[in-house]
Parts: C-alpha cells; structure tokens; sequence
C-alpha cells in the first residue's frame, strides 16, 4: 500500500442554520477543503460522502452525495454515499484512504454533512433513534438513557462522582470557547454544569452533546504526488481502522470494542498510548470521556477520574483530549462529526489551532464510533494521523 497523506480540510462551522440544507452546508466545507489543500475540481478522482440522517429528516434518499457535490461543482467521478450512524465521517475518510493507497486514485475527497434541525424537533429526535436496533426503540430505548446507566456503573466501580463528570465540561466548554467552529462556545463553571437540569441521572443538559447542523472535509493525495500541490506541512494517515461491535452474552466480561479496535491500530500504525500527543474522542455525552481514557489506554482501569483531577487532558497536560471543546461543546451533526474530529488533529499536528494548539504535537489519534447493536457501538473506528 501507498503511503496517504492529508493535505487539506475544511468545516462549515457547526451549529443552528435553519435556512440552509444539506447543499449549502457541504459546499462550504469541501471548497474550505480544496483552497487547503492547492488542489483544483479536476485533481480529486473519487469522493465519499457521509450522511447518516437525511433520508429520515429531509427526505432525501440515494444519491445524497451526487445532489451534494454536483451542487458544489463535481461531475463524473465515481462518488460514494456512506452512512454508518454516528461513524459515517471516519468510515468515509476509511474510504478515500483506501482508494488512495491502493493505487486507485492520486487524489480523493471525503465529506461528511449533516443537517438535524428543522422545524419539527421530534422528527429529528426519532430519526436519531433509529441508529439502534429498532427492537430496543421500541422498548424505550434512547442514547441518553444508555449513558446513564453505563456511567453509574463506572460511578459504582472506579470512585467517579457527578464531579468528575462534570470536570470534563468545564474543560471541554473551555476548549470550545477558543474554536471558531464550535456551536456553543461559552466557558461553563462547576456550579453551572452540576446546576443544570437533570436528562437522565447523573447526566445533566450541560453533560449532554446537542445536535447540530455542519459539515466537514478532507483532501487525501498519496504522499509521492503531494509536492504537485503544497509545499506546507504533510500529515501522515498511519492507520483508519473500522470495527463493528461485538456480540457478549448477557453478564460477559470482555474488552470493549473501542480496546479491540484500537489494539489493532497502535499495531498497525506503530505507536502505542504513550506516543499519543493530542486526541479527538466520541464524548456523546461528555463524562464518558473517563471510560473512554482507559478503554483507550490513556491511563489504567478506574484511573479516568485521577487523569481529570490531575489536569492531564486539558489543552497543557500531558495527554490532550477533545482540543475541540468535543461533541458536547462543537455539537454534533451526526455524518460530519469523524471528519470534524479528524481536521481538528490536523490543525494541530500542523500548529495550525490557535489559541487552543496542543504544543509540539507530532502524532494523533481520533475515536468515533456509532450506532447501539446488542447492547455495544455498532461501529467502532480509531484513526491515526503522524507529521
């Protein structure tokens, strides 16, 4: 395989746009994209385009991404339509990556769009809940209630108290003041995350991320090639890996998919934990960020609490996490979100983040996972970017 290299990103910044649809969001992103990377319409041989929600919110159906991309300018090349629930984004970067490093294309787009509000919250609310099995909609099941449960059971196992959670969103709301991109971008006290009203216990409205309409992009060349259109700073995909969830019998202890999958990406990308200088991680609700510190071996089991508390995570410790501000913060347009969190390493791995760079950042990591199957993600993928 070709060695893959990122040479451009671009976002409509994430947020409330009752006026736009799915065309002007997604324009915006992928020429952003395009001006990054020095590249012309005619340079980018194939495109993926994630969505995960319009066919349910707006109706439209099957050829989301042509209708996208025409609108911005492309015609005749091959384009595929992704949807993987809340991983759409990565699982179409995947895509690109893999055409590029086949040796199918020098040069491939991946776009992530998604519009969730309209003038009916509920149809957007029912759509985001048939990214589980239905089966368990029926039952009552919703994400929010699922994170709760999960967190009072990491409550009861590892010490964490609704203070710790609410840590992390002071830390996040922090990060996402700073980003230009972010839907909500006020800083939050302890008082005002703890004093929000209770969704689902322990998680409160300020712990929970909100949805949002935006659009993010990303430029793939293969690295021999890359000189044709920028002579700036090149980052490395070492690895995009993508794994659906695993079945356990009820009560069965075993590693969770995110472990497994990114088991499988320090191997083959060569890292391991302790390499990792700034992450992106899949915070739908932000305390899970904790689980998610040990699940990806940021720190050992039950020491999620001690990172917060120590500060490590925060944009000068020692291991950032969520720069972004993370989905509670940035928002959360479903089949954008990957491709948000993967131009935000980039950013930084090109001291290109600003107020909120993570200095010295050589080597990043982004978690996005999606969808609920039997009681686990239905798609896990870990990406890591190199400079």
């Amino acid at each position: 395989m070709r060695e893959v290299v990122v040479i451009g990103v671009g976002m409509h910044p994430f947020g409330k746009y009752l006026e736009k649809g799915l065309k002007e969001l997604g324009r915006e992103a992928v020429w952003r994209a395009v001006e990054d990377a020095g590249v012309s319409l005619p340079d980018i041989q194939v495109a993926y385009v994630s969505n995960a929600l319009a066919g349910l919110i707006t109706g439209q159906e099957g050829v989301r991404g042509e209708v996208v991309l025409r609108d911005a300018g492309f015609s005749g090349i091959p384009i595929i339509n992704v949807e993987n629930a809340c991983a759409s984004a990565s699982t179409a970067f995947r895509g690109a990556w893999l055409e590029v490093a086949s040796g199918m294309a020098d040069v491939a787009l991946a776009l992530g769009v998604e519009k969730l509000y309209t003038e009916d919250t509920r149809q957007s609310i029912k759509a985001l809940a048939a990214d589980s099995d239905l089966e368990l909609g029926r039952l009552g099941f919703q994400f929010t209630s699922y994170y709760a449960m999960e967190l009072k059971k990491y409550m009861q196992r590892s010490g964490a108290t609704r203070e710790h959670f609410a840590q992390v969103v002071v830390k996040n709301s922090l990060n996402g003041s700073l980003n230009p991109h972010a839907q909500h971008r006020r800083p939050l006290s302890l008082a005002e995350v703890l004093g929000s009203r209770v969704i689902a216990d322990p998680l409160t409205l300020y712990m929970c991320s909100s949805m949002a309409d935006g659009a993010a992009a990303a430029i793939l060349c293969a690295k021999e090639v890359a000189h044709k259109f920028t002579s700036g700073p090149l980052v490395e995909v070492a690895t995009c890996c993508l794994r659906s969830g695993m079945f356990r019998r009820p009560g069965e202890e075993t590693e969770s998919s995110t472990t497994i999958t990114v088991k499988q990406a320090y191997d083959m990308a060569g890292v391991g934990p302790e390499d990792i200088d700034v992450v992106e991680v899949h915070d739908a609700m932000a305390p899970a960020e904790l689980m998610i510190y040990e699940e990806l071996g940021l720190c050992g089991p039950n020491e999620g609490p001690m990172l917060i508390e120590e500060g490590a995570t925060t944009l000068k410790g020692r291991i950032p996490v969520n720069p972004s501000g993370g989905l509670a913060a940035k928002g959360h347009p479903v089949g954008a979100t990957g491709l948000a969190q993967l131009s935000e390493i980039v950013w930084h791995l090109r001291g290109q983040a600003g107020a909120r760079q993570v200095e010295g950042a050589r080597v990043g990591m982004v978690h996005n996972v999606g969808g609920f199957v039997e009681w686990d993600n239905a798609a896990n993928t870990i990406t890591i970017l190199k400079r």
